[in-house]
């Protein structure tokens, strides 16, 4: 996952820009950038780090210019140089630059033709760089010297043809506006809104999640529809086009479960009520299965299983509490790139109360079990603190295939419920009792908040990949060139290159 914005206003936005990024710096942390255009100049800033730490005064001052698209990463695929970090861009036709949230399934064929057919190179590991060449060779072939919005939405229509996948997507075409678009499943999300500017009009913001948009006053309009494209050319119109022929949204469903803020509203669903549901139906399983349970209390692993812990322990009438304190300089353990980095950051992350523990059975309440470091190491934190017996309750099922849309589970042996029975993983991680959600009562918790549904993406857990293009030759693919061990690999080969792109790039 990553987080995406664009922004076409009456005036510079670099500070709204900036502003976007930080509210999505959960969606990644390995890298961040933004690129503005003003008049026929586009000014680049991009580079590992976090939003505070990437833009710091004097870059901001040179990112001048009434529009503009940013982005933050975390590394899913390639390595965690800044070579691979976004916007990237392309000179030809227009000038282009391009954020990208997801993964093309058919990169790799892609590559192939833009080499061959289009005489494209490509010039690092990155879907996005290969999307981005994509939709430039498509506006480019149409051949317009003046760009309209029937151009750029037909361009659309041919990536939509070209790219299998999942893909949210802002770009921006010097002189002209900032398209954003999503794949015809819409498996990634993508909202926009408006804001009244100083002369009457509207500003317009395109973002990965709709808090970006409502805590700097946008109006949130709503969600971007699978295959659709909405293009806000330079005098501040919205042109919006269905630029796919057989959409079906299929989103992504481990958005509601931990990806997205708690306060966001993905396609039309709530978060904070779909995880107060996943919560309360939880509770309801541990009735069924141990009507006479020995729970004391119940304690969330924070930040994202909270909502569900809340709900657990008031259907249960139990009492909440906070047992361990985070530290809110470490950030989230599960989109750190490397093993041994999730490993070292647990205990530096959380501590326990102690007072909490002592003598009692703990129900921990997590939103889901991935690797399983984290939840064991909390796990055996709460036993030293005192607790009796400890419990541990995931709001999701167990994962147990590869993601190959954007998520960083590239490979199912490191995942630790492949494979195992719920008996086994909870031995794996020390838990004294281990319950998971049941697929059926997670998508009634979503899909309660926005009924008109169908289906939702929920191949971590059922193994079913909604573009229907996934095989098992392609799942041993990516788990060979996507598992930590291969990015280590990547990340030397890249440590001591530099950053090459076209454009003025303030690396001081």
């Amino acid at each position: 996952m990553c987080g995406i914005v664009g922004i076409v206003a009456r005036e510079d936005v670099k500070h709204r820009l900036y502003d976007a990024l930080a509210v999505l710096q959960h969606r990644g942390q390995d890298a961040a950038g933004m690129m503005t255009c003003s008049k026929d100049r586009v000014l680049l800033r991009k580079s590992n780090g976090m939003v505070c730490d990437v833009f710091q005064q004097q870059h901001m001052n040179r990112l001048v210019g009434p529009m503009g698209i940013g982005h933050v990463r975390y590394p899913t695929a390639g390595c965690s140089s800044s070579a691979e970090s976004q916007p990237f861009y392309v000179n030809s036709p227009y000038g282009i630059a391009l954020s990208h949230n997801g993964n093309l399934t058919n990169a790799g064929e892609l590559e192939e033709e833009l080499y061959r057919a289009d005489l494209r190179h490509i010039n690092t590991f990155s879907d996005s760089e290969v999307l981005l060449n994509v939709f430039a060779h498509e506006l480019q072939k149409i051949g317009e010297q003046k760009l309209t919005p029937e151009v750029v939405f037909k361009a659309v229509s041919n990536v939509h043809r070209r790219c299998r996948g999942a893909y949210a997507v802002v770009a921006m075409i010097t002189g002209y506006g900032i398209v954003g678009f999503r794949d015809p499943h819409g498996i990634r999300p993508l909202v926009f809104g408006s804001q009244k500017n100083e002369e009457g009009g509207l500003d317009y913001m395109i973002a990965s999640e709709s808090v970006a948009l409502v805590t700097q006053d946008f109006q949130l309009e709503r969600d971007v529809a699978p295959g659709e494209a909405v293009f806000i050319d330079l005098e501040n119109n919205c042109h919006i086009q269905q630029c796919a022929t057989e959409p079906k949204l299929s989103p992504c469903i481990f958005e509601h479960v931990y990806l997205a803020r708690p306060d966001s509203i993905v396609d039309d669903v709530s978060v904070y009520k779909a995880r107060l549901r996943m919560g309360a139906k939880l509770a309801e399983k541990i009735k069924s299965l141990r009507p006479d349970h020995d729970i004391d209390v119940v304690m969330p692993i924070p930040d994202s299983g909270r909502t569900a812990a809340m709900s657990l322990a008031e259907t249960l009438d139990l009492p909440y509490r906070e047992g361990f304190i985070k530290n809110r300089y470490i950030g989230r353990t599960f989109i750190m790139p490397g093993q041994a980095i999730r490993k070292k950051s647990v205990r530096q992350k959380l501590n326990p109360v102690s007072l909490e523990f002592k003598g009692k059975v703990v129900c921990l309440v997590d939103d889901s079990i991935v690797r399983g470091t984290t939840c064991s190491q909390i796990i055996q934190m709460a036993r030293d603190a005192g607790a009796r017996k400890v419990y541990f309750c995931s709001a999701a099922p167990a994962v147990r295939y590869p993601n190959v849309y954007g998520i960083d589970m590239p490979t199912s042996e490191e995942l630790v419920a492949y494979n195992r029975t719920e008996e086994e993983i909870a031995k794996i991680i020390k838990a004294d009792w281990l319950v998971y959600q049941d697929l059926e009562d997670l998508i009634e918790c979503s899909r309660v908040g926005n009924p008109s549904i169908e289906q939702f993406e929920c191949s971590v857990f059922d193994g079913k990949y909604v573009t229907g293009d996934i095989d098992d030759v392609y799942i041993s693919k990516i788990s060979c060139e996507r598992n930590d061990a291969a990015k280590q690999v990547a990340d030397s080969s890249f440590r001591s290159e530099a950053t090459l792109v076209n454009v003025h790039n303030d690396t001081e």
